[in-house]
């Protein structure tokens, strides 16, 4: 049974996540290791056939990563925070941001394979805090229009290839061709849809989409100048800031929209800051706006 975790016995490796907790215990946790999101329901089969693997998949790893188990029916915020719409959902978060997820129970050899693809791979016994780093491998090229080139090429070779289409999307979005991009990134299987870099280029492609037919900068400064509750100008000024690398002026656009409403155009400004979070690569300014995100919430 998917019962909560037996923190007495597995406090390092296996706990519950509550919304008063997440920020310290999950958010701030997962600076120093990879967490693994256990979305789950005490009314749901499937979850109790995931959460004991998990659970023991955890002792297994030797601290490689750490299991966070989340109620969803006492915990309904972050389940709407991070828009769980079945359960189970299984998020594996590091350096505060999401690397990848998956739907449903999947059966333990899955399971382990997820996490190698994310680079956690069992600790060495006596080192209970070890574990890879998941992002090592994620680095772009340092020119996009050749590694474009490159992955075109490869994908006339193999044109099911969904890992070669992943990194074609990446260089799409380096090289600013965001609708190509989305597009890609809306074909891919479901398992590679929820990688951290397709993730990150639909966020890139949602905010290209945003402003494609924005106002300029100056005009939106003045509407927002001349009527600070013009929400519209608020939210185009701070993704087009975002987008034009200027992070910290970007989310405090955001922040600000969050704080002025947050329930306007059905909570948009929530889903623009954590679009904003999942494209921003400055870390200690993303856990910064993060604090002032949660204290706006809860």
């Amino acid at each position: 049974m998917n019962a909560p975790a037996d923190t007495s016995t597995n406090t390092l490796r296996v706990f519950d996540a509550t919304t008063a907790t997440f920020e310290q215990d999950v958010i701030l946790r997962s600076r120093e290791v990879p967490v693994l999101v256990d979305f789950w329901a005490t009314w749901c089969a499937p979850c109790k056939a995931l959460g004991p693997i998990l659970e023991r998949l955890a002792e297994q790893y030797q601290g490689a990563f750490v299991l966070a188990k989340v109620d969803i029916d006492r915990a309904q915020e972050l389940a709407g925070y991070f828009q769980i719409r079945s359960v189970p959902t299984v998020l594996l978060l590091k350096d505060g941001r999401i690397l990848g997820g998956f739907p449903g129970a999947l059966p333990e050899s899955q399971v382990r394979r997820f996490l190698t693809e994310h680079g956690v791979e069992p600790a060495p016994a006596g080192d209970p805090l070890a574990g890879a780093d998941p992002m090592a491998s994620g680095a772009l090229e340092q020119d996009p229009a050749a590694e474009l080139a490159r992955l075109r090429a490869a994908l006339d070779a193999t044109p099911d290839d969904g890992s070669l289409r992943l990194d074609l999307a990446v260089a799409l979005a380096a090289a600013g061709e965001h609708a190509e991009a989305g597009a890609i990134i809306d074909g891919l299987p479901a398992n590679l849809g929820v990688d951290a870099k397709a993730i990150r280029v639909r966020a890139l492609s949602g905010f290209a989409d945003v402003i494609a037919d924005a106002p300029p900068r100056q005009a939106l400064e003045r509407a927002i100048a001349v009527e600070p509750d013009d929400l519209q100008a608020r939210h185009l000024l701070g993704v087009m800031l975002v987008m034009a690398g200027e992070a910290e002026a970007g989310l405090d656009q955001l922040l600000e929209l969050l704080r002025r409403n947050r329930n306007y155009a059905d909570g948009l400004p929530r889903q623009a800051l954590v679009d904003a979070f999942n494209i921003i690569e400055d870390q200690a300014l993303i856990r910064r706006c993060r604090r002032t995100m949660t204290a706006i919430l809860f």
